[in-house]
């Protein structure tokens, strides 16, 4: 698995607790770093991820609200929610990052850590989001 694909992993699990433990971001990293042992890049990428999500997550959250038609985000599962949010992040905020290579990304973490149909819910949002950040430009 590569390094960033790694961060990523970390980085959902990071912004899970948050959310659905309500922990603050400052606990949830450090009760997560406590038990791993990853690379300085692993580490940094996935500190990155989670700071630019969460540091900007009610504006990635009113985008999704708006994409993700008849779906309220209380009513999505805590890590497709996770992996939505730092996609979406990504997508937005990180237009250096190939789009696609985003939402493959996304994709697979949604079929290692949630359920059947998750890749292909995760799918259809971000690929509503990619095209709406088309738009913007």
């Amino acid at each position: 698995m590569g390094s960033r694909r790694t961060s990523r992993e970390c980085a959902m699990q990071i912004l899970y607790t948050m959310d659905v433990c309500r922990m603050p971001k400052k606990e949830a990293e450090e009760s997560f770093w406590q038990t791993k042992t990853y690379s300085n890049d692993v580490v940094s990428f996935a500190n990155e991820l989670v700071d630019g999500t969460s540091g900007n997550l009610n504006e990635i959250d009113n985008i999704l609200m708006e994409i993700a038609e008849n779906w309220e985000l209380n009513r999505m599962a805590g890590v497709d929610k996770a992996i939505l949010r730092i996609a979406s992040y990504e997508l937005i905020y990180t237009p250096k990052t190939p789009s696609n290579a985003v939402i493959n990304e996304a994709i697979e973490l949604a079929k290692s850590f949630s359920t059947d149909d998750s890749g292909k819910f995760v799918n259809g949002i971000l690929d509503k989001v990619k095209k709406s950040q088309k738009n913007k430009i």
